[in-house]
């Protein structure tokens, strides 16, 4: 340990129980790397608190100490945003013990979770009193509440039910002075100036600790109904969505993707097939859902209107899942994209977003412009096309050293696809964050006046630099030493 960290350490041991100092190498090197495996850390120390009265305490001591922390949840990161630095000179400050769920509201429909419970516990939890939290994705058994705020994740439902970002009521979060803001109240209104809770949702961990939020439910699902939709491109699924869109409310998701990336996930998963016979250049794969069993079902509706989209020819074939079992291998397949991406070998990996009209354009346009730009690469895209979210990734030639690739070449691509996502006015970083991966992309391409707030509004809550250092924005650039 640094000098720091042993004074640190030897002020909080009174004030914690055992089970919150983790010193033990082998049990903190599962935390030490991204889940892609794409950055590495170091930290001799990890803090494990149980209660709010010791993320309060640790905060103090690493102010008084100037240790950095690295906040982490089930550290299901895309972008590197809870690897510690390689210097050893940060202390991870896990907050996966502070896990309980504190009150379910069914009547009012609001839940109180502390930031170190599971997403797919939360919704256990609340299907239990009839009601659901609508935010689901790939990592839901490991992913936790506080990274989830603290990123505004996304996922596969934002089409009707938003981010994150409009699924919190509230925030509780400890700052790094050991004050804690208390935001959890839920008020419908409240005038008393900025908005501190939605101010801490999206700022992945570098302004203060979050250690619990009132989320908002949804009814539960009476039933639901998962398609899959063989289509000749994204132009014709975003006419399809938009038949769907004009004739009910009750469709969730709708997420496209083209046959490469459904071959590649049939090859990753053991006893996969496609859900399809034919060939079809492109796919959607559609749920619609009620929270009643009155009037028409969802299966009976994508029925009838997947029907006459085939008649438009805005569908070339369609499946409905004939059970749950069928539907839940329809996502299944969605859910394995990104590791079946990762197992084809190095590539780019690209979160990002455009205006939903220029979403389909985009996603041949700048295929095509990689894939000529940079001979032997292929690009490909997948994702939320109602909310104009592309995971767009670009793979390194065959044989490809990966940590040549990763050195030399994946930052001249990356920055070749930034420029294209902002010229059609998009979005470097959709959902995933910013981390460590692209906060150079994003000084590079953001506004003076985006750098100047950022940086303005972290110095505010963390001049000295202790949150999550490297993450999001820097105090460097600024004249602030850390």
């Amino acid at each position: 340990m640094t000098p720091e960290q042993t004074q640190m350490l030897d002020a909080l041991a009174p004030q914690l129980e055992r089970k919150s100092i983790v010193t033990d190498a082998a049990d903190i090197a599962p935390w030490l790397e991204d889940w892609r495996g794409r950055f590495h850390g170091a930290a001799p120390l990890m803090l494990a608190p149980s209660s709010v009265a010791e993320v309060s305490a640790i905060a103090q001591a690493a102010l008084a100490f100037r240790v950095p922390l690295v906040p982490q949840g089930g550290n299901t990161s895309m972008v590197g945003g809870a690897t510690p630095p390689a210097d050893g000179r940060a202390a991870l400050l896990s907050l996966r013990r502070l896990n309980r769920i504190r009150s379910i509201d069914p009547e009012g429909g609001l839940a109180v979770v502390e930031a170190g419970a599971i997403l797919a516990d939360l919704d256990d939890a609340a299907q239990a009193v009839g009601q659901r939290f609508p935010l689901t994705l790939g990592a839901r058994g490991s992913a936790t509440i506080g990274g989830l705020v603290s990123t505004n994740a996304g996922g596969t439902q934002v089409l009707r039910f938003g981010t994150m970002r409009g699924l919190v009521a509230g925030v509780e979060a400890v700052l790094l002075d050991g004050s804690v803001h208390d935001g959890l109240s839920a008020l419908k209104k409240d005038n008393r100036g900025y908005d501190i809770d939605q101010l801490l949702v999206g700022s992945e961990g570098t302004l203060a600790i979050v250690t619990a939020a009132t989320l908002r439910l949804v009814p539960a699902v009476a039933a639901r109904a998962v398609a899959w939709v063989g289509v000749s491109g994204p132009d014709s699924a975003l006419r399809l969505l938009r038949r769907l869109q004009a004739a009910t409310d009750r469709v969730e998701s709708f997420e496209i993707l083209p046959r490469e990336t459904l071959a590649a996930a049939v090859a990753h998963l053991p006893g996969t097939r496609a859900p399809l016979d034919g060939d079809h250049a492109w796919h959607a794969l559609i749920e619609a859902t009620t929270p009643s069993m009155d009037g028409e079902t969802p299966a009976a509706l994508l029925e009838r209107l997947l029907g006459a989209a085939l008649e438009a020819g805005q569908a070339e074939d369609a499946v409905i899942a004939a059970s749950e079992a069928q539907a839940a291998a329809f996502w299944r397949i969605r859910d394995s994209l990104s590791a079946a991406e990762r197992a084809l070998g190095p590539a780019t990996q690209h979160d990002i977003s455009v205006p939903v009209e220029a979403m389909p354009r985009f996603m041949i346009d700048a295929a095509r412009a990689c894939d000529a730009r940079f001979p032997g690469t292929h690009a490909s895209g997948f994702g939320h096309l109602g909310d104009g979210n592309v995971h767009f990734h670009v793979r390194a030639p065959q044989g490809t050293d990966p940590a040549r690739w990763y050195a030399e070449d994946a930052p001249v691509v990356t920055r070749f696809v930034d420029d294209l996502v902002v010229a059609a006015g998009g979005s470097i970083s959709a959902e995933h964050g910013i981390g460590q991966m692209k906060i150079s992309e994003l000084e590079r391409l953001s506004s003076p006046a985006r750098l100047t707030i950022l940086r303005a509004v972290k110095t505010a809550f963390d001049p000295h630099g202790l949150l999550n250092p490297g993450k999001l924005v820097t105090l460097a650039r600024a004249g602030v030493t850390p």
